[in-house]
């Protein structure tokens, strides 16, 4: 995954990226393709970046608005030119603020709510500018994260996100407390043979009625090497998005 480089084509759309410290990864890619979106019309994206999970939850719902909320100026303005350089830019919308502060029009809430949040949460921040900190929980920590999407979740609608192993596990208890319940989480490993290394996780409002929390595994790659080959059920996933 070229990480560094200043753009990314996908079949339908194209990310720059050259003012946005997070580049395009395997994260977001991987939520953008997994989170259900079942009957959802109004989206929202927390943590924007680049704009890559919107764009991707729009080519996915030909019928869905996206709100994308991005509080770092020079990221929003690329989120905001990628949108408008895609086919879904009529039904996209970017919005510059933390989203603390974000308050929709006429109190709206969302169907389904995304985020590829940033997952440290503590230890010392690098003094270089760019990726470390941004994936520190500092702007944004997960009880504010939480805070918000209980604000911002309609009744019976879905949280999706994606966090590495450990952080994800304490995510879902420290959920628990603010009123959002795991439903469904797919654990992530790079290989069958290496043990998972991040979640994809689906949280609602209600508990789950009795043990239905639904669990799955996915690997990136096929096998374990340098040179692997994705595996079958990732290029499934992703499948409308790669350039072939």
């Amino acid at each position: 995954m070229p990480r560094n480089s200043s753009s990314f084509r996908f079949q339908q759309f194209t990310i720059e990226q050259d003012k946005c410290a997070m580049k395009v990864g395997t994260d977001g890619i991987l939520l953008g393709a997994w989170a259900p979106l079942s009957d959802s019309q109004q989206i929202l994206d927390i943590g924007a970046g680049t704009g890559l999970i919107g764009l991707m939850l729009a080519q996915r719902k030909s019928d869905a608005e996206v709100t994308m909320v991005e509080v770092d100026e020079q990221a929003a303005e690329q989120a905001m030119s990628n949108v408008a350089a895609s086919p879904f830019g009529d039904r996209i919308k970017v919005v510059c603020c933390a989203v603390q502060e974000f308050r929709p029009e006429g109190n709206q809430q969302f169907e389904l709510i995304v985020s590829n949040p940033p997952f440290f949460t503590g230890g010392v921040i690098s003094e270089q500018e760019g990726r470390a900190s941004v994936r520190h929980t500092v702007k944004l920590s997960h009880q504010d994260l939480l805070r918000s999407v209980q604000r911002l979740l309609s009744p019976t609608g879905s949280f999706c996100l994606v966090l590495p192993w450990l952080e994800g596990l304490r995510f879902m208890e420290l959920a628990k407390s603010y009123h959002l319940y795991t439903w469904q989480k797919i654990k992530v490993s790079g290989s069958p043979e290496k043990s998972p290394n991040r979640l994809l996780l689906l949280l609602r409002k209600t508990p789950p009625p009795g043990d239905v929390s639904e669990d799955g595994t996915l690997s990136i790659y096929a096998t374990d090497g340098a040179d692997a080959p994705r595996s079958d059920a990732y290029k499934e996933l992703t499948a409308d998005f790669f350039v072939k």
